[in-house]
C-alpha cells in the first residue's frame, strides 16, 4: 500500500486525508475522478511521537488508516500512501505533502479541516495557493456556525448551546419542547453501584484482527518497542462497519443501564455500561447522526428510559459539538492558559500506574491496557488528582493526547485544558470540578481497597486527594470566592481552624513530593 515516488502523473486534485479524518462521505472526495485524483495518506512518525504515545493508540489510528485505504482503492480511487515501515517513506505529513506536489504538480490540494491547529497550520503552509479547505460534514454544525451562535451573548454555557441544537435537530423534542418535559437529566445519572457493584455486565463486542491489523500490530511493536501500553489484547473497531457493530452492541445490551450509573466506578471494570464509540467517531469511522438517531430510536421502542437516552445524546449532539466549537473559535491562544498558574510536572506514575493511591492504579492501569476510561474516570479520578496536584495543563493535555484513543487535539484541550484542569478561567465550566477523596468513597468500592483514608487529610492515612483538595481551596480561596457555584466549599474552608489548614497545606507539599 505505499506510496511510490517515481509516480509523476499530474493531478487535477490531491485530497490529504489525515489519520482523524476517515469519513467515507466526505466533501472532499465529492466529485472524485478516477483518472485525475489522487488521494495522499500518510504514517508519519513526527505525529506518532510529536507527544509520548502508547503502542495501543499508534496501533488504532495506523490500522484504522489502512483499512480506510483498502476500501477507497477497492472502490477504484488512487491513494497515495506512505507506510511507516517504508524506508522512503516521509517524516512528516508537511513533507509527504511537498513532495507530492512536487510529482504531481496538482492544480488544487483539497483539505477537510483536520482536528489539530498545529496540522492544518503546517498544511497549510506547505500547500500554500493550492489548498482548499472543504467543509466538515461529519459535525452537527460548523465552525462559523458556532461563532455566530456566541456571538453578543454575554454567557454561552454547554447547556444554551445543547438546547440550540435539540432544536434545531428535533432530537428527542416533541414540537418545541423536549421529550418529557426537561432539557437535561443529568440529576437522574449520578448513582452509584452500591456494595453489591454493577452487576452482571455483558461484555463488549470485541473484533478479531484481519491481516491489515495484524501486520500493524508487528510493525508497531517493531518501530515503537519502548511506548508505553501493550497490544496483547487489541480488539478495537478500525473499519466503517466494525464502528456500526460496535453501535448496535451498545445500543442493545448497555444503553438501557447507561443513564443511572454513567458517574458511577468500580475496581477492574472498564466498560461498565459506557459506548466506548468516542475514539471510532473522532476518527469518523462512526457518524454522530447516526448514534443520535439510533439512542432516540431505542427510546422510542421502549427499549432503553429517556435518562440514559437523553444522557448519551447529550455527550455527542452538545458537550462533543461544543467543546469543538471552543476549540475553533479560541485557537491559538486557547493551548496558552493557565489561569490557576500551575506550574507542577505531571507525576511519573501516571504513565505506569506505580502508586498506593487504589483508584488511580486501578484507572491508570485499565487506561494502559485499554486506551480508554469513562468521563468521570478522567474527570472526576485522574484529572482531579492534576488539578488538585497543581499540573501544567498543557502537561495534562499531552498526557492525554498520548494514551486515549479518542483524544484528538480539538477533544483534548477543552476537556483536559478546560473542563478537567480549569485553565481556561470558566469558558468551558463555571466552577472547577474539585472534590475529596470522599466523592470517589461515594461513587466506587476503590476506598475500601485502599491504605489511604478519604476522611483523613493528615497523617500516615490521609488519602491525597483530601489533602491536595483542601490545599487547593485554600490556594485559591481568594479567586473562588465570589463564585457561587463554589460558596459551600469555601465556607467549609473558612469554618476550618487556621492551624489545621497549616498542617494539611504542609502534609500538601510532602504529598507532590513523594
Amino acid at each position: 500500500m505505499s506510496a511510490t515516488a517515481k509516480q509523476t502523473r499530474k493531478l487535477r486534485h490531491l485530497i490529504v486525508i489525515c489519520g482523524d479524518q476517515l469519513d467515507h462521505h466526505s466533501s472532499a472526495l465529492d466529485g472524485f475522478d478516477t483518472e485525475n485524483d489522487a488521494i495522499l495518506m500518510t504514517e508519519a512518525a513526527e505525529e506518532a511521537t510529536y507527544v509520548w504515545q502508547s503502542k495501543r493508540r499508534i496501533a488504532f489510528f495506523f490500522a484504522a488508516m489502512r483499512h480506510f485505504c483498502e476500501d477507497q482503492r477497492t472502490a477504484g480511487r488512487t491513494v497515495l500512501y506512505h507506510q511507516i515501515d517504508d524506508p522512503n517513506a516521509p517524516e512528516s505529513l508537511p513533507k509527504a505533502l511537498t513532495d507530492a506536489i512536487n510529482a504531481h504538480a496538482p492544480e488544487r490540494v483539497l483539505l477537510v479541516r483536520p482536528g489539530d491547529h498545529r496540522v492544518l497550520t503546517l498544511l497549510e503552509k506547505a500547500a500554500e495557493h493550492r489548498l482548499t479547505l472543504c467543509e466538515d460534514r461529519h459535525f452537527y454544525t460548523t465552525v462559523s456556525d458556532f461563532a455566530a451562535l456566541e456571538k453578543d451573548r454575554k454567557r454561552f454555557i454547554l447547556e444554551d448551546f445543547y438546547r440550540v441544537m435539540r432544536k434545531r435537530t428535533g432530537l428527542l423534542m416533541e414540537d418545541n419542547d423536549p421529550v418529557g418535559g426537561q432539557w437535561n437529566l443529568d440529576k437522574d445519572n449520578r448513582a452509584s453501584f452500591g456494595k453489591n457493584g454493577p452487576g452482571l455486565l455483558i461484555p463488549r463486542q470485541t473484533f478479531p484482527h484481519s491481516e491489515i491489523t495484524t501486520e500493524v500490530l508487528r510493525v508497531v511493536n517493531k518501530h515503537f518497542p519502548d511506548a508505553p501500553g501493550s497490544l496483547d489484547n487489541f480488539d478495537e473497531p478500525v473499519t466503517r462497519d466494525q464502528a456500526r457493530a460496535a453501535l448496535e452492541d451498545f445500543i442493545q445490551n448497555r444503553l438501557p443501564e447507561f443513564g443511572t450509573y454513567q458517574d458511577a466506578m468500580w475496581d477492574g471494570a472498564s466498560t461498565l455500561n459506557h459506548s466506548r464509540l468516542s475514539a471510532a467517531m473522532n476518527v469518523k469511522l462512526l457518524d454522530p447522526r447516526t448514534a443520535c438517531q439510533a439512542a432516540a430510536d431505542a427510546f422510542a421502542e421502549g427499549h432503553a428510559p429517556l435518562n440514559a437516552v437523553e444522557g448519551f445524546v447529550r455527550q455527542i449532539l452538545g458537550w462533543r459539538e461544543y467543546t469543538r466549537g471552543i476549540y475553533w473559535t479560541r485557537m491559538p491562544e486557547y493551548a496558552d492558559l493557565n489561569t490557576l498558574d500551575a506550574t507542577h510536572d505531571l507525576p511519573a506514575f501516571f504513565w505506569t500506574a506505580e502508586t498506593d493511591m487504589a483508584c488511580l492504579r486501578d484507572m491508570i492501569s485499565k487506561l494502559l491496557d485499554t486506551g480508554y476510561a469513562h468521563h468521570i474516570e478522567r474527570l472526576m479520578g485522574m484529572g482531579l488528582y492534576m488539578l488538585l496536584h497543581g499540573v501544567r495543563p498543557y502537561a495534562a493535555h499531552d498526557w492525554h493526547m498520548g494514551l486515549y484513543l479518542d483524544a484528538i487535539d480539538w477533544v483534548s484541550l477543552p476537556n483536559m485544558l478546560g473542563m478537567s484542569q480549569h485553565a481556561d478561567g470558566g469558558v468551558v465550566g463555571t466552577k472547577p470540578y474539585c472534590a475529596s477523596g470522599a466523592y470517589i468513597n461515594r461513587m466506587s468500592n476503590y476506598c475500601s481497597k485502599c491504605r489511604f483514608d478519604p476522611k483523613q487529610a493528615t497523617g500516615e492515612k490521609a488519602c491525597p486527594f483530601t489533602t491536595l483538595y483542601w490545599d487547593f481551596l485554600a490556594r485559591h480561596e481568594e479567586r473562588f470566592a465570589p463564585n457561587r457555584r463554589m460558596k459551600f466549599q469555601i465556607s467549609n474552608l473558612r469554618r476550618k481552624d487556621p492551624n489545621e489548614i497549616a498542617s494539611i497545606r504542609n502534609h500538601a507539599e510532602t504529598v507532590r513530593s513523594s
